[in-house]
């Protein structure tokens, strides 16, 4: 049986930085992945350029059961702490929209670095390449003999962990698991993280879709479904009277119902059975608009409103206002005021109702995971002596734009300082 320091499971972002990170402490360390082709979510993010990270990142732009628990972490490996990173691996990249950083060239530029850490680290990596089971002991590793040792709920913290893959049997004194949510599964996504917590006794948060596009039910939609593609700047918010959480971002129409970063932002946050509402034109008082047309105008409404609105959506709206009884098909000049004022009042507050989400198809992160009160917030280490839990298999789940990958960076720097702390005392 091999023995190792560590065992990571799970080659994305956060088991590849963590991995590299703790080999170049002195750890002799195994990286675990299923998948045939490693990172394949940095490979695809951000339209093939990654968006690596975000220049302003602070535990506010993180949704959790513990809202403060990421903010350790995030404190102790920073957006330039990374940069820093890039620099020495001479990786050019560019901001694009709110703090947003990009490669300039490719994801791939972002792959290529973390192998080069894991290379300077001496890690060991087996992909593809499956795990069967995990075993934890407190008695000593097998001998050479092949004797077994025997299997405890102890909580030693000379234990040992057992990880039986598809290339072998494998010990270690410590067990990461970073083998992210639900999300994508057509690249990879899989269950095992949230059952190895459940194995040993740890506590999960229900799991969902995050940074997901919304449906509606196909019939209330179909007025909408010929705007798929249309794409314009709005204002979304959760429904109610009190406003939690908004966004300005772009949104987008599908043919199913929403999507566009404002729609993905606000997915995290909408709760099943709740409306969103959205402000159409959030940079115009669209009322006081509609009445200086209507005093020096004679086109139709439709067509004042395409100066602030995408024509297509425009001539919609007006159609959409006019079968719910507000008669706006005609020139500005004609138009009532009650009609006027019901038309902008219903583009700056268009309150909807999701049905429901695209699913983790084409979710981009997975909201929930392992309960953040059974770990530490310094480390990651678990309540189970030498389990560790990083990136987005923990319940910690970032804004779109770059956090989650920050969370990845963080939560798996911080692990290894956890483990060479733990393991390589006096170091």
């Amino acid at each position: 049986m091999q023995q190792f320091d560590v065992v990571i499971v799970g080659a994305g972002a956060a088991g590849l930085f963590c991995a590299g990170v703790a080999g170049q402490k002195g750890l002799k360390v195994l990286l675990i992945d299923h998948g045939e082709k490693v990172a394949e979510k940095i490979r695809i993010s951000g339209g093939g350029r990654c968006n690596f990270t975000n220049l302003d990142v602070s535990s506010a732009n993180f949704l959790s059961e513990n809202p403060r628990f990421a903010k350790s972490a995030l404190s102790r490996y920073t957006p330039r702490d990374f940069l820093a990173l890039l620099g020495r691996h001479q990786i050019a990249f560019h901001e694009k929209h709110k703090g947003q950083l990009f490669c300039d060239r490719s994801a791939e530029d972002i792959i290529t670095l973390l192998l080069a850490e894991c290379a300077t680290g001496g890690v060991t990596r087996w992909q593809p390449c499956s795990v069967n089971a995990v075993r934890y002991s407190d008695a000593a590793p097998s001998g050479e003999d092949g004797t077994s040792t025997a299997t405890s709920t102890s909580t030693s913290a000379s234990g040992r962990y057992e990880v039986d893959t598809s290339l072998g049997t494998v010990s270690a004194r410590a067990l990461v698991i970073a083998t992210g949510g639900l999300s994508i599964p057509k690249i990879g996504a899989t269950d095992l993280g949230y059952r190895i917590a459940k194995q040993f006794a740890l506590p999960l948060v229900e799991t969902r879709p995050a940074l997901v596009p919304l449906t509606f039910d196909e019939a209330a939609w179909a007025p909408f479904a010929q705007l798929s593609g249309l794409s314009l700047p709005v204002e979304i918010a959760t429904g109610g009277k009190k406003d939690s959480t908004r966004f300005r971002e772009d949104l987008l129409f599908t043919h199913r119902g929403l999507s566009g970063p404002g729609v993905l932002q606000i997915s995290s946050y909408w709760q099943a059975g709740t409306g969103i509402r959205l402000n159409l034109s959030p940079d115009t008082d669209v009322a006081s608009f509609l009445q200086t047309a209507k005093a020096s105008s004679r086109k139709r409404v439709a067509n004042e409103l395409s100066s602030l609105l995408p024509a297509r959506l425009a001539d919609a709206w007006v159609a959409h206002s006019t079968a719910a009884g507000g008669s706006a098909e005609r020139p500005i000049n004609e138009a009532p005021d009650k009609v006027l004022n019901l038309l902008a009042e219903r583009i700056a507050r268009w309150e909807i109702t999701p049905t429901g989400t695209e699913g983790y198809r084409k979710a981009e992160v997975t909201a929930g995971g392992v309960d953040t009160l059974a770990l530490s917030g310094q480390t990651l280490e678990s309540r189970q002596p030498g389990l560790y839990f990083i990136g987005e298999v923990v319940d910690v789940t970032g804004w779109l734009g770059g956090y989650n990958f920050q969370w990845a960076w963080a939560s798996g720097f911080a692990c290894a300082q956890g483990l060479a702390a733990r393991l390589l005392p006096g170091v």
